[in-house]
């Protein structure tokens, strides 16, 4: 098996250079580079990983924590994350908390503990002290969809508030009146956030927040399936329905077509996220638009820069949703 000190024989340098190529730790002459990398194919040379690692003190991988590994929200999230990564030649390790927090504090140990040069975490049940000392240890973090005032500049994160403003003024706008909602767990800060917006658009409107027209589900189609039937069982009109996120909107339709409602004839919808089943579903699913790949993108870019000194990388911390109309809005005459 070929070693350093051959490759340094073949190529005719010295053992640093060929620890300054394999490290890119200092700029070599792109002569000596070819030199070096010519003598390592020759000769069938494979760098050891773990040698580089402490010699470079960089693993040159990321940890990534994210709630969990189904669905295309995270699917999203995790490619954007290692897409990013990958251009630079950095690899991510990853790992599910289950919005649970002995998992996601075991889970950052682990990631922790496999020598990740800087975490991702999307993480919602740890405390927001724990993750402000966790900042202080030797492993940098930066949170996705999390904010934290004395980390606001690790956090990439969506107005969520704005984005249930948005869903719920969509609705206002097509002349409804009478807005039934289905939220997530209510534990959860965006589901915080997304009901904070839907009840400032009411306000602005005039329309008092009735109780008795929310339903807390679960983020998942289970909910909005439940929810919708829960809603429809109660002395309580309503002719459009604001869904705190996608999944929840189709287990909705899905009930109002076991109830033979039609949607949005008889009952409007609109959603949240804009994952890519929102496009095929029938109607076409209303919807805010929820960038989180390009957020994935964006915290990675974050390490890329704060971690392995790509300066020229700029940075956003902060991203507005947008709404999406499609085909499950019905519009209402105000005469």
């Amino acid at each position: 098996m070929a070693t350093i000190y051959d490759v340094s024989v073949l190529a005719g340098v010295s053992l640093a250079t060929v620890s300054r190529v394999m490290n890119k730790s200092t700029k070599v002459s792109e002569k000596t580079e070819k030199k070096v990398l010519d003598a390592m194919e020759e000769l069938g040379y494979r760098p050891n990983s773990i040698a580089q690692s402490l010699a470079s003190k960089r693993s040159n991988s990321v940890g990534v924590l994210v709630s969990e590994l189904h669905g295309p929200f995270y699917g999203a999230m995790m490619s954007g994350i290692e897409a990013e990564l990958r251009t630079s030649k950095k690899h991510v390790i990853i790992a599910a908390g289950h919005s649970d927090e002995q998992s996601e504090k075991e889970s950052i140990e682990f990631l922790i503990d496999r020598r990740c040069d800087a975490l991702i975490l999307h993480v919602e049940a740890v405390s927001d002290e724990y993750l402000i000392e966790l900042s202080k240890g030797s492993t940098p973090i930066v949170l996705i969809n999390r904010y934290i005032p004395a980390l606001k500049d690790n956090c990439i994160c969506l107005d969520n508030q704005l984005g249930g403003y948005l869903a719920t003024k969509a609705i206002l706008d097509s002349g409804h009146k009478s807005l039934a909602y289905i939220s997530g767990p209510m534990w959860k800060l965006d589901t915080q956030a997304r009901l904070k917006g839907h009840k400032q658009a009411l306000a602005e409107s005039g329309i008092e927040f009735n109780p008795s027209l929310m339903f807390e589900g679960d983020y998942l189609e289970t909910g909005g399936s439940q929810g919708f039937k829960t809603l429809k069982g109660r002395n309580e009109q309503f002719t459009a329905l604001v869904c705190a996120n996608d999944e929840t909107a189709a287990g909705a339709m899905d009930a109002a077509r076991q109830m033979q409602v039609n949607i949005p004839a008889d009952v409007s919808i609109i959603g949240f996220d804009n994952i890519i089943l929102a496009n095929y579903i029938h109607p076409k699913l209303s919807t805010i638009d929820y960038p989180i790949g390009e957020m994935g993108h964006m915290a990675a870019r974050w390490i890329l820069k704060n971690i392995y000194k790509n300066m020229s990388l700029d940075i956003k911390n902060m991203f507005e949703p947008t709404l999406i109309y499609r085909n499950s809005i019905r519009e209402i005459d105000p005469g």
